[in-house]
């Protein structure tokens, strides 16, 4: 840690005045928060939201409709317009449940990147409920030591959320949502109470997969978050049932009226805006699921959302408090990691790292996946030594990694997939074209450093200086020192052939 905490002045701190904005591509709606940390904290400055409705475009292979395709591109491309100011490390832009059911996620990105302007990340759903209930419990603090239930109805998917403080203890994710669950029992427009008892049964029977775990830890509030939740509760108020929240009592009242309707264009529900009318009632039935699944009398409804949750995460990535370390520090200790050989290997790829970093234009975010990457990089022994690093690159590609996107864990695992044995042409396949230098760099780093302490000694290194001129290294080190490991002299010269696998051409000189 200490190397790591020098090679931390590869990029500068958040300073006050700094603009950084969060944009969140739900299935429903597009949003962005433009925040200015102004005397240690944020402050909101712009909020821009569009209804793209991306859930509507997808279709049972996977596709996206191109009318859907170019909505979302064009609200892209105003989002864009708006932070053309913004650094792109102070930008995290992220994608949720219908980018993860894509077939072919970058044909969407790729482009989408281009007319944002930025990166964009996919989450996965447990990664999208922590940052929910880091955005909610930032806008309506919570008291010390109570437990709080939070729930998002998103378009595609629902998150829900048990938490303590500021950190979510409990976290899943359901693959309902206003608009899937719409399109999915009211396809064609008619709402009917037979239709709807089916709808309540089929999405609780979701919420029973973990409603007793949730039930036996307990909460004290429940919070709805997101759109839907705050249209719900829009309508309670707007029909006099309550003043914001939704109860027990009021739910039903609601999904009456919605019924009386008999068909989703003749909606007519007080309070609810007309760009809902189409979707609420899947909506109302996913919160009506939740409600007896986890027998909720009363849910208060929060402002905030996904989007405020990373830019209170971004504060903690650019200080002392990367929720992605804890996230490390646990994965070291359930496969039982040699954290002295990890560290070894971790002191030394930094070492290497702080030497080519200028030359190969590797920054911050860079020396940290080689850290974690070499912290991690013997994680596949708990399951077997023979191709332990494939093993390792599965584990950490396919866990739920809290405060880790699916473009980051796959760096990840493309650096412990590589940095011993032959490397494999797809070993960069997942990885976006915007990562794959930094990626291959990155793992030709992790390599030398994995070989120079493959004897496990703990001796340091005398002499260590590591060139890099275009696509070609150059590595020296101490004659003496070397000859008297004649295994190391023996892997350092089939290296080369190896490493050229990365496009890199590697040289061993010694004096």
């Amino acid at each position: 840690m200490d190397a790591l905490a020098r090679a931390g002045t590869l990029t500068s701190p958040l300073r006050d005045g700094d603009m950084l904005a969060a944009i969140d591509l739900g299935s429903n709606s597009f949003h962005m928060v433009v925040a200015s940390y102004t005397l240690g904290q944020l402050r909101i400055v712009d909020r821009l939201r569009e209804t793209v409705r991306l859930a509507e475009g997808l279709d049972g292979k996977g596709g996206l409709s191109a009318d859907v395709r170019q909505r979302a591109l064009t609200c892209l491309a105003r989002f864009g317009q708006r932070i053309r100011e913004i650094p792109p490390h102070r930008v995290r832009a992220l994608a949720t449940n219908t980018v993860r059911l894509l077939a072919s996620p970058q044909s969407f990105l790729v482009p989408a990147e281009t007319a944002l302007g930025h990166g964009i990340e996919v989450i996965s759903g447990r990664e999208e409920a922590r940052l929910i209930y880091l955005g909610v419990a930032h806008a309506q603090r919570p008291r010390p030591g109570s437990l709080r239930l939070v729930i998002d109805i998103g378009g595609g998917s629902t998150e829900c959320i048990i938490g303590r403080g500021f950190q979510a203890v409990e976290r899943e994710s359901l693959q309902v949502g206003c608009i899937a669950t719409t399109r999915r029992f009211f396809g064609n427009g008619r709402l009917s109470r037979r239709k709807w008892s089916e709808a309540v049964i089929e999405v609780g029977a979701e919420f029973q997969q973990f409603a007793n775990t949730y039930r036996a830890l307990g909460w004290n509030e429940a919070i709805g978050a997101s759109g839907t939740n705050k249209a719900i509760g829009e309508i309670c108020a707007a029909m006099k049932l309550t003043k914001g929240a939704v109860t027990a009592e009021a739910l039903p009242q609601v999904r009456e009226r919605l019924l009386r309707a008999g068909h989703i264009d003749d909606i007519d529900l007080p309070g609810l805006s007309a760009d809902r009318r189409s979707i609420i009632a899947g909506g109302i039935v996913v919160l009506e699921a939740a409600f007896a699944a986890f027998g909720l009398v009363r849910m208060a409804v929060s402002k905030a959302a996904m989007r405020e949750g990373v830019l209170y995460d971004m504060l903690g990535r650019g200080g002392e408090h990367d929720p992605r370390e804890a996230s490390i520090l646990a994965l070291t200790q359930r496969y039982g990691i040699d954290v002295a050989q990890a560290a070894r290997v971790e002191t030394t790829a930094i070492r290497l790292f702080e030497q080519v970093a200028p030359a190969w234009r590797l920054d911050h975010d860079d020396l940290l996946m080689l850290a974690w990457a070499a912290r991690l990089h013997e994680v596949g022994l708990a399951i077997a030594h023979s191709q332990y690093q494939v093993h390792g690159a599965y584990v950490i590609e396919h866990s739920d990694i809290a405060g880790f996107s699916r473009q980051e864990q796959q760096f990840l695992a493309a650096l412990v997939r590589t940095h011993r044995r032959r490397i494999h042409k797809s070993a960069f396949d997942a990885l976006p074209d915007r990562l794959l230098d930094a990626a291959r760099r990155s793992a030709a780093l992790l390599r030398i450093a994995a070989l120079l302490h493959r004897a496990r000694d703990a001796d340091e290194i005398p002499r260590l200086e590591l060139e890099a001129d275009g696509m070609r290294l150059t590595l020296r080190l101490e004659r003496r020192w070397l000859e008297m490991r004649p295994l190391l002299r023996a892997d350092l010269e089939s290296e080369p052939t190896a490493i050229a696998a990365l496009g890199i051409q590697f040289e061993i000189a010694v004096d």
